[in-house]
This record gives structure tokens, sequence and C-alpha cells, in this order.
């Protein structure tokens, strides 16, 4: 597969975001309470996201819950890329590694990127930036990210742009436990129940603010654009995606455009999406959109700062109607093209 060029000249990619819902090498326990894939599983599993991705024949793919760098690089080989292709630091099978030893992800799965663009610089956001730092109820400062995002930045067509992926704190209460694993709470008391939701929810603020604040740093005063892709666990309109976007902000303060991110979705050139219900998550019966694309200003069409637009968003999102053991994956895709000014 090739570099997508359009023959008047047009430099365009698609980047697409999917959470693979526990992909891990065969034989492996992730969780205690899960059990690991047998080969037969693994196969079907790597076969059914083959498929699902290679609709999207994205150049760029921000991956989530990932356990194993081998499972990925399997995947991506099988969508064309090279493993080489690959990064997912905190999933490493490398036994070089010094995040995991080669034991793959630990407690809880990674991100990822596989692109197919040159790699010109990597690096994880492992801490919570100091202005961001919060108590967690009954827990105390929440100094480091669960899940840390990946930050990419890679050349397309000699275009430096920065892709950075995360998978913020999910809303599942988040009960005590002790250092053994067993529940300190009663998860059956209503009030107990609210306070764990609540501690989540803290810890899904910090993880937003905080990658805000990155992005602050990487965009301020600068041209060169950058993409903030993954699976945010809440709506685009939520608190916690808005504190990361702040694209309301705009409508205020112009000069806000310089930081600010936009939603994909809002800004593409082929305003049909209205039409599309567009969802990429079914949570407790109701469809909603947890994935999310942004992107700077720099491929906003009417920016004087534009390097090029987005010309369409797609959702990929059948497979969340198919019968529960059909499903490799519990989330949609969501792809953007996006084509550079030539």
């Amino acid at each position: 597969m090739t570099h997508h060029t359009d023959t008047d000249g047009h430099k365009q990619f698609y980047i697409a975001t999917a959470n693979l819902l526990n992909f891990a090498n065969p034989g492996r326990i992730y969780y205690d309470n899960a059990p690991a894939y047998d080969n037969e599983a693994y196969q079907h599993k790597l076969n059914g996201i083959t498929g699902l991705l290679a609709k999207a024949h994205a150049d760029i793919i921000a991956v989530q819950e990932v356990w194993d760098s081998d499972a990925l690089e399997a995947l991506a080989i099988s969508l064309g890329f090279k493993a080489e292709h690959v990064v997912i630091p905190l999933a490493s099978n490398d036994s070089a590694s010094p995040y995991t030893q080669g034991q793959g992800a630990q407690e809880t799965p990674a991100v990822g990127i596989i692109s197919r663009f040159e790699q010109l610089e990597s690096s994880l956001l492992e801490e919570i930036a100091d202005k961001a730092i919060i108590d967690i109820p009954d827990i105390g400062p929440y100094h480091r990210f669960n899940r840390p995002p990946l930050l990419l930045r890679v050349n397309a067509f000699g275009q430096p742009i920065t892709i950075i992926t995360a998978h913020l704190k999910s809303k599942r209460p988040y009960f005590l436990r002790d250092s053994e694993g067993n529940l300190l709470e009663d998860m059956d008391d209503p009030n107990i129940r609210v306070r764990a939701k609540l501690r989540s929810l803290c810890m899904r603020a910090a993880e937003a603010a905080s990658i805000r604040m990155s992005i602050i740093q990487r965009l301020q005063h600068n041209r060169e654009p950058l993409i903030l892709l993954g699976d945010m666990n809440d709506v685009t309109g939520s608190v916690t995606t808005q504190l990361m976007t702040e694209t309301g902000e705009v409508n205020y303060d112009k000069s806000m455009r310089d930081v600010a991110l936009f939603d994909a979705a809002r800004i593409q050139g082929r305003y049909g999406w209205m039409k599309d219900v567009a969802y990429t998550h079914i949570y407790q019966g109701m469809p909603e959109v947890i994935d999310q694309l942004f992107v700077s200003e720099e491929f906003l069409p009417d920016s004087k700062f534009s390097l090029g637009h987005v010309e369409r968003v797609d959702y990929f999102n059948d497979h969340l109607k198919w019968d529960y053991a059909d499903r490799v994956t519990d989330h949609g895709i969501i792809r953007a093209k996006i084509k550079l000014h030539s």
C-alpha cells in the first residue's frame, strides 16, 4: 500500500483511532479474572480487527487497550505496514525495554500508534503536569497517568505533525482496595458508589488538564499542526473533553485559536456528518461518541495559518450491532481524511 496522493498533486493521508478491547498475545494472562486467549481466539481477534481496520486504509492508526507489542506488530503487518511502523513502549515484548522488560503491559493496557510516515520523535506523557495535579477523594494527589498518552511526531510529505493518542480514565466507579487488591468498601452502598464515580471523574479531569498543558506547550506561537485522538471516555461536549481542547474559548477570544483544538467532524469539508448517526460506543444501551479526533488550527480551512484541511470524517460502527460473541471490539473506529496544501 502506498501513500495516498491525488492525481492533482494533493498530499493527503488518513488517520484513525481504534480501541482494540484487550488485544494481547495468546496464552498470556492480562487480568487475573480474564482467561488468556488460546491460539484460536487470538487468531479470531487478529483477523476480526484486521477486517475492520482494512476498510479504513489509514496511514496512521492510534490504538488503545493493547497489552503486547507482538500482537500489535502482527496486526500492522496484516494491514500492510511493517513492524517498525509500530510505536507502543508500554506494551513492549522486547526484553531490553526499560518499561516492561519484555513482559508487555502490566495491570492496565497501553496506547500505541502505527504510522507509515517517518518518526521524528516519540515520548510518553507519564507525569501529570504540576498545575493539573488534584487530590482524589480518599486517595490523595494524582501524580501519574493511569495509562500514559503517547506523543509521536511524524514527517508527512515533508510536513512535521505531532500526534497525541490518549485513553482517559473511564467513568466506572473507582473503589478503594488494599495492596492485595481486596475491596475496602461496600460496593452496594449507593453513596459509596457515587463517591467512587467522583474519584474516576477527578482522575479523568486531572489527565485531561495535563494533556491540555502539554498541547499548549506544543502549539503556542508555533505553526506546526497537532492531532489529538483516542478514547476519551466521555462525549465530545463533556467538561473533561473540552478541558483538553478548549474549542469554545475561540468564540470569545480569537487569539485562543493558536492553542485550541477543533473537532474534526465539525470542521470537515464534506459537512454531511449530520445525516450519519455518529457514534463509537454503546453505553448502557445508548449510542455515544467517546472516541474522538481533534486538530489544531493549521487544519482549519479559514485560518490564515492553514496548512491543509479535514476533507471528511467517517465512523465505522456497524460491528457494534453484531452479536456480542462476534464483536472483536466494543468501540467504533473514527477516521479523518486530511489534505495538505501542495
